[in-house]
This record gives structure tokens, sequence and C-alpha cells, in this order.
């Protein structure tokens, strides 16, 4: 019998939908494999709790913000509270993380919180990776993998796994950039997501006649707002990206198929062939066909 894929559970702005197993203990472990998910990638999701994850085997793509980072065996990932982010594979995976509420460390009003929380949150980092090979990220990602082996323990031990967060938290307060640009920062964040979301759009409907109105309205701005949206995140209108996103795709089924050009190009949602052979040519200094035979 086939395996079921999983999938990522979200609501309509794509907050994750947490299982609520444990209310009064806001803490989740997942020992996961990020190719058994439909379509081999944890979609795009966010959460306001704080997320860390650790590559044991394998490897996986994660898009954080408008980065694309590529992270291997014993490397180790910091996302930010309320960050727009997504994971993928090309192969299996084992792919530990946890995820846990900011409000672990303290109550909202305490001074704990508010001195040392609040600021990560505020104005911290979207994202921090862990590199084993930087002394301050490996004791991170060590006691990390410290909280996960309690999880594995039959008697798990809140007061434990709260002790070793603390820890974990102190060395990485110490060591992340903080920027008293609050403003900035939240509409940063907030047009960071926006992109996502428009290009994650761009990805699921790329084969239809989709327009600017379209890819605006996934986010509910106008049609001006996505442009300098696009422009201040990759430097390219979603026209620009869109063309680029269908050309991809074009230059795989190039490669994995034996389908026509003209199919091919009427699939990835060009509807002159003439057009496509065009751009293709810009893109990729070769005609379609000098593609194909070029690869193979």
């Amino acid at each position: 019998m086939e395996k079921q894929q999983l999938k990522t559970i979200t609501d309509e702005s794509y907050r994750e939908k947490l299982p609520n197993d444990n209310p009064d203990f806001p803490f989740h472990y997942y020992l996961e494999n990020v190719w058994e998910f439909d379509f081999h990638c944890i979609a795009w999701h966010w959460h306001p709790e704080f997320e860390f994850i650790y590559i044991r085997e394998g490897s996986v793509t994660c898009y954080v913000g408008t980065e694309k980072l590529e992270l291997s065996k014993g490397y180790g990932l910091f996302v930010n509270s309320g960050v727009l982010h997504r994971y993928e594979a090309t192969d299996n995976n084992i792919f530990p993380n946890i995820v846990f509420s900011p409000n672990l460390f303290g109550e909202t009003q305490g001074r704990i919180f508010a001195k040392y929380i609040k600021p990560i949150i505020d104005f911290g980092i979207s994202f921090q990776i862990l590199n084993p090979n930087i002394e301050w990220q490996n004791i991170v990602l060590n006691i990390l993998l410290s909280i996960f082996e309690l999880q594995s323990q039959n008697n798990f031990n809140e007061f434990e796994t709260v002790k070793k967060l603390f820890e974990l938290w102190n060395i990485f307060y110490d060591n992340i950039e903080i920027t008293s640009k609050t403003q900035a920062k939240s509409r940063e964040m907030q047009h960071c997501s926006q992109l996502q979301i428009m290009m994650q759009y761009i990805h699921t409907n790329y084969g239809e006649n989709i327009k600017l109105d379209d890819i605006a309205a996934a986010v509910y701005i106008s049609k001006n707002s996505a442009l300098q949206i696009f422009r201040k995140g990759i430097n390219m209108s979603p026209f620009s990206y869109l063309i680029q996103y269908r050309l991809a795709r074009a230059a795989e089924l190039l490669l994995s198929t034996d389908r026509t050009i003209a199919n091919i190009a009427t699939e990835t949602g060009f509807d002159n062939v003439g057009y496509f052979c065009r751009k293709f040519k810009e893109q990729y200094c070769m005609s379609a066909k000098e593609y194909r035979n070029s690869k193979k």
C-alpha cells in the first residue's frame, strides 16, 4: 500500500495549526522527514512560536523570508516568531525540531520576557543558521541535541526541558544581532511574508493566464504595492519572476520528458510558442532544442 503523504495544515493567513495536546505546556517536538510530506515539502507557514531545527541525516532546503538556505547534515536553524518559512527536500532526511511558545520563558509582562525575549521577537533577525564550525553556534546545537534526547525518554521531564531551553537561550541571546529599528523591522517582515505568498501563488498557478491583479490579490494589496515589494525583495517585477519561473519549469520538462516544445510551452503558461522560444534563448543562451540535446 502506498504511504499517505503528510500535509502542512494552515489557516488562510498561512498560520500553522499546531496540535493543542499540551495547552498548559506549549512545547512541541517533531522527528520528521521532509521527503514524506506532500510534494516533498513542508509548505509555507508561520507561527508565533520559536522554532529550532537540526539536520540529523540528509539535507534540507529552507526558504525564510527572501532567503534560500541549503542545510546539510550537522547544521541547524532558528526561525523567529511570526516569520513565514518553507522546507523542501530532494531525498530522505531526518529532521528533528522543536516549536515552543516564548511564554515558556515567563509571563509577557515580566522582566525576563521584556529584557531577553521581546527584543528578539520585535527587533531580532528573522532566522539564524547554526553552523557546527562556529563555537557559540556549536554549543547551541549541542544543547539542542540534549533537548531532543530528553523528548525520547519514557518519563518526559518538563522542568529539565525548560532548564535546557534557558541555557540555550542565554547563549543565543548574547550572540545574535538586535536592532532598534522597530517599525522598519516590522514592515520588512510583513513585506517578506507578502512576497513569499505572492511567489507561492505564482508557483501554484504559473500554468494559468495569471495577471498582476491576481498576484496582488493573493495578499490583498494594490498592483503598485506588489511591484514595489517584488523589486525591493528580489530586484525584479512580478511578471519577470513569473516568466523566469515558467522557463525553469519548462527546462525541467525538456530534460525529464519527450514532449514537444510546443506542448511544453503551452503547459508552462506560454500562449505563443515563438515568444516562449525567444525568452528561453534569452534566459539560457541557447534554444530549447539545443538545451535538451546538450544536457542529454
